[in-house]
Order: structure tokens, then C-alpha cells, then sequence
């Protein structure tokens, strides 16, 4: 890959197996999905938005500007879903050069069993990004600021039938990750150390407000966290639907 591309602002792509990542970065890069098969090694591919979606940072500048096209070209970072290779998700967080943002992709119609495994994993792969980068703000409070990054909840295979619309989606993943917070948090209580009263130390083991009974995303606002919510296919009988993806992305670049 050229200097120039290393250069690039990047989206890291994360989420369980099976929700669509790498065939959503195929998309983007060929402007259809590929057929595809569980992620083992991280892929970064060089993709340009949409001429008709806008560039949050290029808002005042004329298309007929050279280095307007530049600022529409970024690279999406994905990355392998299976328990033992997030890894590679969570080195990129980080270590965030150039990351402007993180898309974090669920399987919507998974996500409305209350049977399998799948649900629960997600949110606590999900609980474990969002509470790295809780981390790094905290970490980061009295010496170099922390950048804003953004994470966008990607709500895959909203053309299924079963498939929880987004609001559903969010519901779901806040009452699962109030649960696995309490389950991160069960060998603190059980010696004895209710969690208002956890020092500093155990407090940034504790994604959202310290204490709080139930998780909610607006609770992460107090860390400069924005976590947005947006559905849409990759694939489907009717095509791919993926547009506010596309502008989310703008928004951040």
C-alpha cells in the first residue's frame, strides 16, 4: 500500500462473525457485495465515497477545488469477528492513527433470538470496544486530549422478516450489556464493594455511568463517546441498502 494511502482517514469495521463486515467492505470497494467466508486475517481496502455523498469536512469547499476528490477516498479496516482474533479490532482502537471512526456491525435478525448465544455475545464484544475507548478518554484526561471517534451500530439484514428494526436493535444490545456489565463486575460485588463505591482504578472497568443499574449509549456522551444507531442490508431480493452507512461515514470524515 502507497504512503499515500497509509495517509488515508481510516473506519475500522468490527462485529461478530456473520454479520456481513466483509461482504459490506466489498461493497464499498466494487460497488457490490462478494460472495464471502469467515474473516481469519484483517483486510484494509482504499474506497471512495459516493459522488452525491457529502464530506463533513469539505462542506465549504468547491467541487471544482483539486484536493476535493482526495478528501472523499478513505480506507475501511476490516476485521475478523471470531472470539480469539478480535485482537486485531482492539489493537486498532488503541492504537488509532488515522481512525476516524468505527463502524461496528450486528446481524439484526440474530439479534431477535432469545435462545441462541449469539445476542449476548455480541453486546459483550461490543461492551469490550466501547469500553476501550472509554479507557483512552479517561487515560487521556490531564495529558494529550483524545480525539473524538465516533462508533456507529451498523444494523445488518433489515430486509429479513425477522430482523429487529433499529430501535429494537438498540433495546436489545443495551439490555444485554447491562447484563454483561454486571457479569464483569460480579467478582467486585461479591468481595464485598458495591459499585458506587469502586475507586478509580475499578471505575474504568465500568462501561457508562459508575453505578448505574442499567447500561444506556446516552450514558457514554459524558465521555465525548457518540454511539449512533442506523439499519440496512447488504444484501437482499431487492438489492443492497446501505446509504445512511455511506452518509454516516461522510459525517465523520
Amino acid at each position: 500500500m502507497s504512503t499515500t494511502s497509509d495517509n488515508l482517514p481510516t473506519i475500522l469495521l468490527a462485529g461478530p462473525s456473520g454479520a456481513g463486515k466483509t461482504a459490506f467492505a466489498t461493497l464499498l470497494e466494487r460497488g457490490r457485495p462478494a460472495i464471502t467466508h469467515t474473516s481469519q486475517v484483517p483486510l484494509t481496502i482504499e474506497v471512495s465515497l459516493p459522488v452525491k455523498t457529502p464530506v463533513a469536512s469539505s462542506r465549504f469547499r468547491s467541487p471544482n477545488d483539486p484536493t476535493w476528490e482526495v478528501t472523499k477516498k478513505l480506507l475501511i479496516h476490516d476485521t475478523p469477528g471470531h472470539g480469539k482474533l478480535r485482537n486485531h479490532a482492539m489493537d486498532t482502537v488503541r492504537k488509532p492513527q488515522n481512525l476516524q471512526g468505527i463502524i461496528f456491525m450486528v446481524d439484526a435478525a440474530a439479534l431477535a433470538s432469545d435462545t441462541s448465544e449469539g445476542p449476548r455475545q455480541t453486546a459483550e464484544y461490543l461492551h469490550d470496544v466501547l469500553l476501550q475507548l472509554q479507557k483512552q478518554v479517561t487515560n487521556s484526561k490531564g495529558s494529550k486530549a483524545w480525539k473524538e471517534i465516533p462508533l456507529l451500530i451498523a444494523a445488518n439484514k433489515l430486509d429479513l422478516f425477522t430482523a429487529l428494526p433499529a430501535t429494537l436493535v438498540k433495546n436489545k444490545l443495551e439490555f444485554e450489556i447491562t447484563k454483561a456489565r454486571k457479569s464483569r463486575s460480579e467478582g467486585l460485588l461479591d468481595s464485598g464493594v458495591a459499585a458506587k463505591d469502586l475507586d478509580i482504578g475499578e471505575e474504568r472497568d465500568w462501561l457508562g455511568e459508575t453505578g448505574s443499574g442499567t447500561f444506556e449509549f446516552s450514558q457514554l456522551e459524558e465521555f465525548n463517546i457518540q454511539v449512533k444507531i442506523l439499519g440496512g442490508n447488504v444484501t437482499g431480493a431487492e438489492g443492497s441498502e446501505v446509504k445512511q452507512w455511506w452518509d454516516w461515514i461522510g459525517g465523520v470524515l
